[in-house]
């Protein structure tokens, strides 16, 4: 009979223990804890990221730093809520996201929708909130990948979470890209109509809401007939809007 390997110890022969190869269900179990773990500090890290940004105005966002529009440095100059004025969160709402004081970061009947015209052999169209928009400029990139709208998600989440309807919007007025280069309403409302943010009128603000499908090529210093079709558009809603005090909705 084959003994097995064998050291003294005190005096005694001591048989060495063959080492058991890892059973499955222990390789499952450490797989799991690790990506527990991972998850868990993701999200700790993400938690990071956003919840000071309830009160602190970011000096930068993803999407400026990766701008590629030839303007170097890009124009962004923070505006707080009480020096917006009422027009333009009327107009971007109008133009963006008329559900915005009511969903929870997700508009499901506009995702749903936008699937089923894409299986039945649409384009795949947005349905991003306003909210969603947010979390992709201020930490992500642009494109429409699964890794993209799965990190979106996340982040769309942590700030509907944490910040307040208002805070949502005041960040979106301000980080949004109105122009090649030109991102919030501080810088657009200076280089496009010379004015401050409160004194912008209601066609002013639904000119620049007008372009936000795509500012690179919808220019508010160059309206072509579709984006007029879609200023007047938008203030039809933007005085519906007005009627409804929607802006009280988020006090």
């Amino acid at each position: 009979m084959r003994a097995f390997p064998s050291d003294r110890i005190g005096g005694e022969l001591r048989p060495h223990k063959r080492r058991r190869k890892p059973r499955p269900q222990r390789v499952f179990r450490r797989l799991s804890r690790w990506l527990g773990a991972v998850l868990a500090s993701g999200l700790v890290l993400s938690l990071l990221l956003v919840a000071p940004l309830r009160w602190i105005n970011p000096p930068t966002t993803a999407f400026m730093l990766q701008d590629n529009s030839g303007r170097a440095p890009v124009k962004y100059q923070w505006v707080a809520w009480e020096d917006i004025g009422p027009a333009l969160p009327l107009a971007v709402v109008a133009s963006e996201d008329q559900k915005f004081a009511t969903h929870s970061g997700f508009d499901m009947k506009s995702i749903r929708a936008s699937v089923e015209k894409y299986s039945a052999g649409a384009p795949l169209r947005g349905a991003s909130t306003i909210t969603q928009q947010v979390a992709k400029n201020l930490y992500l990139w642009p494109g429409k990948n699964l890794l993209r709208k799965g990190l979106e998600a996340c982040f769309t989440v942590l700030i509907e979470l944490t910040w307040s309807k208002k805070r949502i919007l005041e960040m979106y007025l301000n980080i949004v890209e109105l122009g090649p280069g030109v991102y919030g309403i501080g810088a657009a409302s200076e280089i496009y109509f010379g004015k401050s943010p409160t004194a912008l009128q209601d066609r002013d603000a639904a000119l620049l809401a007008a372009v936000l499908p795509n500012p690179k090529q919808l220019l508010a210093s160059d309206p072509s007939p579709y984006v007029r079709q879609r200023q007047n558009w938008i203030l039809g809603h933007m005085q519906r809007l007005r009627r409804e005090q929607w802006l009280k909705l988020l006090d």
